[in-house]
């Protein structure tokens, strides 16, 4: 077997076809006619004496053999993308791709405020955006289909480093003729015995929503409120069918028929962060989008201070 015989575009080409399962779309991806796709990963098999691929008209599937070589291959690619990184950090830390991931209930209220200053400051910095639960980003982060991600803290991810950013506090959002919308403040006990709304499962919010709210919320397990997206609670609120937790950033335009209250203090709040693999060689990127979220933040939220 002569391993020298492998090149770095059989490998791109490799990770390609196993993140879209199929050859076109693949060679869409990396800019090449299919045949020429194709053919480099069935030169790249005779090469390695293993199929790496199952084929079918409509798609293609990893082996198991496959599997592992498509991880061994995004971690050659992901070095030498380290290698340029190092080089253009030398003069301009921001520069070229950055894959960043987010989780959904902070990406559409902190992106629109935090992308577009981003890219004026760093007009090289090219953003590939993924958002997902924190799960699967982490995940993703270990799998170097990642490279830094933002998300709620803490994480336990055995290799994720990760910077703390802001704080972000918690706000109550009723119906505008719920009986808590008299109040001006409230306190977590308020909500004990009233219907509280949830995001489903795998969201960290709802996590921290329970941890919030407590047994109390409302003494059952209400399967028919659960929703997807905080955009989803905050019309369920809208409608009166309950109450619901939203970050700060989740309150502007609020819908008509819903109010929002603050806690009082000590108020409630989630600390956001970033996340990425202890091994990045991106390191200094990672540092340098840090210092910039804490210099860009959007009102509402509190910056975490050295050693909080």
């Amino acid at each position: 077997m002569d391993l020298t015989a492998i090149t770095l575009t059989e490998l791109r080409y490799v990770v390609a076809a196993a993140d879209t399962g199929h050859f076109g779309r693949a060679a869409s991806r990396c800019h090449v006619s299919q045949p020429t796709l194709s053919a480099q990963i069935k030169k790249l098999e005779e090469t390695l004496g293993v199929q790496l691929f199952e084929r079918t008209p409509k798609r293609v599937q990893v082996t198991a053999v496959g599997e592992q070589v498509v991880e061994r291959a995004r971690v050659m690619l992901d070095e030498l993308q380290g290698i340029g990184d190092l080089a253009r950090g030398q003069h301009e830390p921001l520069a070229g791709p950055l894959r960043l991931g987010v989780i959904p209930t902070l990406g559409p209220y902190l992106l629109p405020w935090l992308v577009p200053p981003l890219q004026k400051a760093y007009p090289r910095l090219r953003l590939v955006l993924r958002e997902g639960l924190t799960a699967t980003l982490l995940d993703d982060l270990v799998a170097h289909r990642l490279d830094v991600a933002i998300v709620a803290l803490p994480v336990g991810t055995p290799g994720i480093a990760v910077e703390p950013l802001f704080d972000e506090p918690f706000w109550v959002a009723v119906p505008a003729k719920h009986v808590l919308a008299k109040r001006t403040q409230l306190r977590e006990g308020d909500l004990d015995g009233h219907r509280v709304l949830l995001l489903t499962e795998g969201h960290c919010l709802r996590d921290q929503a329970l941890a919030i709210c407590g047994d109390g919320r409302s003494g059952r397990d209400d399967d028919d409120y659960r929703a997807t997206s905080l955009e989803t609670l905050r019309h369920m609120v809208a409608a009166g069918l309950g109450c619901t937790l939203l970050p700060a950033l989740a309150l502007r335009g609020v819908p008509k028929g819903m109010v929002t209250r603050p806690f009082k203090a000590p108020s409630p709040h989630r600390r956001i962060g970033l996340a990425w693999r202890r091994s990045f060689p991106g390191v200094d990127a990672v540092h340098a989008l840090a210092a910039f979220v804490r210099g860009t933040l959007p009102p509402g939220v509190h910056l975490v201070k050295e050693g909080d």
